[in-house]
């Protein structure tokens, strides 16, 4: 009676009532957002499904084509959702992905002059201490900069047949480390650098990213590893500007820099580190050039998606008054009947020819309007189901104040780990939100965090029905039972680490329970006295059980049955049976793991009509 169903109106409607909150407060918004398109499939991919510039699925090509999206601004958030780490028990791996995905850095942001334009080309920087140390920049292909000064560009052919190439590319490719540097330098375009003057180059290069930063960098080759692979490939100078480095900086890239003494560095020259750092950041803001800046690898949330399947997001679009959301009183909003689900050719989604459905009344001034044709992702009602578990029934509110009060937040949530960073993020940062509006009242969605692994097929590959490695437990629990099934899964190693199946340790584990079957049959009916050695294994066990249980320790609570399970049958040997507490409390601790044989071993009727396990 708790279940919920995300894709169930009653359901949804209140992820509907959530984004209408969250644009509301000025946190949802539509902007224009490149995108990774399949031109078979006429969907939107996720950078994940792109596969060396085709669909991962269908092996089309894939383009990067802008569109209109809608978007959720969970950088504001970014802050928030570091420190909240701090309070809650997470394995560090977790939290240290999670921090990593934010990627909070603190710097500042310089400008460079582009010689005889109007513009300054902003970078963001983590080490402004090495600014005497530029000797180019990189703009992301799409920087509006390049076709606002396109006349200026004396190799324009280069340029746009770079840009194709480029649009073919997966963010995730575009910025991997270990691939070939390719660029073009924009022939008619120079940068200054604002500390000593110097012109310098200004090339375009894939593996800078219009969405992340300024879309543009200051490479400083000799002491990062990209812009040295990329200016000895174009032939460009490679300054040391902090010492230490054991070879000469154009033989060999002088990463360890974090600490270190100024070289080459005018004023800067003698300084450590940290103090340059300091003296640079006062240079820039003193002379109007740059500014200290904290920064967020964290991109706000896309939350559109060109299909049918999902929520229709509850705003309408008027020509007079804007983007208008629908009152909450004509929540859920319904998917229409359509007769096609496929996507259109142009890339919106299906619901763009319901025309009726589409064509409405501004709620805000009654003229005409449109209703919005994307939908929601399927992160949507995934990100904050767990509220709804405790209310499901609820017309009137998310959760009532009571039941969220006496049931969250959520003790325990157990998970895959690739769940660590996107879904645990997004449904943090869902709970932050309802928090600050008043909704409910705490801001982590869960206490303590517990990532299984994974059983794998042959040579660690995740089992896949694509890959056709998956195994049925049909023809297992057709010869063994299915709680020898349960048991050896448990046995197979650490409930945290993968494992990679391999049914031939089944045959021990159904020996196993066949030896404890046959002990609690061979005692049940024997009025056997408890001897102080039954008592003690009796003791010992439910504490073994207990401990290795409440610490997950799965794999260990299976050996320590077998191993009081031995002792047991020892004792047995020697005294004519075992007590009926010891043989009760064996069957009660065994019933989370093997339960239909436990209920059997419990119940003493039901016990009788068995002579043997087999």
């Amino acid at each position: 009676d708790r279940e919920i169903n995300t894709t169930d109106p009653k359901y949804y409607k209140w992820t509907q009532w959530i984004f209408l909150k969250l644009f509301k407060a000025g946190l949802a918004y539509k902007t224009e957002m490149p995108i990774n398109w399949c031109t078979s499939c006429k969907v939107g991919l996720a950078n994940e499904e792109v596969v060396n510039g085709v669909c991962e699925r269908c092996g089309s090509e894939v383009v990067r084509k802008v569109k209109s999206q809608w978007m959720l601004k969970i950088t504001a958030y970014a802050e928030k959702l570091i420190e909240g780490l701090d309070t809650v028990d997470y394995i560090e791996r977790v939290k240290v992905s999670q921090k990593n995905w934010i990627g909070k850095s603190t710097g500042a942001e310089v400008d460079f002059v582009l010689k005889d334009k109007e513009d300054k080309l902003t970078v963001y920087t983590t080490r402004p201490d090495t600014l005497f140390g530029v000797t180019y920049m990189v703009m992301s292909p799409e920087h509006p900069f390049i076709d606002k000064y396109k006349d200026s560009i004396k190799n324009w052919d280069d340029v746009v047949a770079y840009r194709e190439m480029a649009a073919k590319k997966s963010d995730f490719e575009r910025t991997e480390i270990a691939k070939d540097k390719t660029g073009v330098m924009l022939d008619g375009l120079t940068a200054v650098n604002p500390v000593n003057g110097k012109e310098i180059p200004v090339w375009i290069s894939d593996y800078v990213l219009m969405t992340y930063g300024t879309g543009a960098i200051m490479a400083v080759p000799a002491h990062d590893e990209r812009d040295w692979e990329f200016a000895k490939k174009f032939n460009m100078p490679i300054i040391e500007v902090v010492a230490g480095s054991p070879v000469d900086v154009n033989e060999a890239v002088f990463t360890d820099v974090a600490t270190g003494t100024l070289v080459n560095s005018e004023f800067l020259n003698g300084l450590s580190v940290a103090d340059a750092k300091k003296k640079i950041i006062e240079f820039l803001t003193e002379k109007g050039i740059g500014h200290e800046k904290t920064n967020y690898k964290l991109r706000d949330w896309v939350f559109s998606r060109q299909r049918y399947w999902g929520e229709p997001i509850p705003i309408v679009k008027c020509e007079k008054c804007g983007y208008v959301p629908l009152p909450e009183s004509e929540l859920p909003l319904e998917l229409p009947d359509v007769e096609s689900y496929m996507p259109t050719d142009n890339g919106e989604s299906p619901l763009a020819h319901m025309t009726d459905w589409v064509n409405t009344t501004c709620p805000c001034c009654g003229g005409p309007a449109k209703r919005e044709t994307d939908t929601m992702p399927q992160w949507a009602g995934s990100s904050w189901y767990f509220l709804r578990y405790v209310d499901n029934k609820n017309d009137k509110e998310l959760v009532s104040k009571e039941k969220a009060d006496k049931y969250l937040p959520v003790d325990m949530y157990i998970g895959g780990v690739e769940h660590a960073v996107l879904h645990l993020l997004y449904s943090r940062f869902y709970t932050k939100f309802l928090y600050d509006i008043g909704a409910i009242d705490f801001d982590e969605p869960f206490h303590k965090l517990f990532n299984q692994g994974m059983i794998t097929g042959k040579n660690g590959i995740k089992m896949s029905k694509s890959k056709g490695n998956v195994v049925s437990p049909d023809d297992l629990v057709r010869d063994y039972g299915c709680d020898s099934l349960r048991i050896y899964e448990l046995f197979v190693g650490p409930p945290e680490l993968d494992a990679e199946w391999d049914d031939r340790g089944i045959d021990g584990v159904y020996r196993f329970l066949k030896k404890l079957w046959n002990l609690l049959m061979d005692s049940k009916d024997k009025d056997i006295k408890p001897t102080k050695e039954m008592i003690k294994v009796r003791h010992k066990l439910v504490y073994d059980i207990t401990t290795r249980l409440e610490s997950f320790s799965l794999n260990t609570v299976i050996s320590a049955f077998m191993e009081h399970t031995n002792t047991l049958v020892a004792i047995a040997k020697k005294e004519g049976g075992v007590d009926r507490d010891t043989l009760d409390t064996l069957a009660v601790l065994l019933a989370p793991f093997a339960p239909h044989m436990a209920c059997l071993l419990y119940t003493s009727d039901a016990a009788d009509e068995e002579d043997s396990v087999d």
